[in-house]
């Protein structure tokens, strides 16, 4: 929940997130369906708090959480509820940018979310007093890094890389991103995209969407057991 990129590049959207969390925390739950209110949604579950940082729909749609906002925040001392859980209140609605509009934030921990919502691309924010939403271009490319883990010299720096990486190819394929995201500064522990900060908070895993079409297709690596689960899907 903490590297996310999103790619558009020969009529496919490509959006890649890296969960960077506590050893400690329980294992998530490998990604299933689940029924809520108002849809069926796909998503690795965090099995601590019940929410997710990825979740996608057979509509096409994806949502992807960040911690934090543009900037670091302070903690407090206890939250209302995970953001997890937040998140899939907004995204099990009839309409996600709405939902987003309209939701109680208060007393809820700084975040950002990547919306891909009828084929438009959105980023949200709350840093704890006030939303923003940002229409961005669907087929552009971007890449964000947590505020709370990455200071903003690291966060500009991965934006460089980024660019370069990307400029570099003329199409790019989903392995590509898989390996921009698995690869990228692997010499460097403590800040490239693969952490691992004294063995107390690592990138545990690596989850894909690719839409092309009507298709989806669903990649999400487990890094510390070296395990992939698939899954495709046709658009409704």
């Amino acid at each position: 929940m903490c590297t996310v990129s999103f790619v558009y590049s020969n009529d496919t959207i490509i959006i890649t997130s890296n969960r960077d969390e506590k050893v400690a925390r329980p294992k998530a739950i490998n990604p299933k369906t689940y029924l809520g209110n108002y849809k069926k949604m796909y998503f690795p579950k965090d099995a601590k708090a019940g929410g997710t940082w990825y979740v996608l729909d057979d509509y096409g749609n994806v949502i992807v959480l960040l911690n934090g906002a543009s900037e670091k925040h302070e903690l407090q001392n206890n939250y209302r509820k995970s953001r997890g859980l937040i998140l899939l209140e907004i995204f099990d609605s009839s309409n996600c940018i709405v939902q987003w509009n309209t939701i109680d934030l208060n007393n809820i921990e700084p975040f950002t979310l990547v919306v891909y919502f009828e084929k438009k691309l959105f980023q949200c924010r709350w840093d704890g007093i006030t939303k923003q939403i940002i229409e961005l271009d669907a087929k552009g490319k971007y890449i964000w890094s947590s505020s709370t883990l990455y200071p903003l010299e690291i966060r500009k720096e991965r934006e460089t890389l980024f660019n370069e990486f990307t400029q570099s190819k003329t199409v790019i394929l989903p392995v590509d991103m898989s390996h921009f995201h698995e690869h990228t500064k692997d010499d460097d522990p403590k800040y490239g995209l693969i952490i691992n900060r004294n063995n107390k908070l690592v990138t545990l895993s690596i989850t894909q969407t690719v839409i092309h079409h009507n298709k989806i297709q669903f990649t999400h690596k487990d890094l510390l057991e070296n395990k992939i689960h698939q899954n495709n899907f046709l658009i409704i």
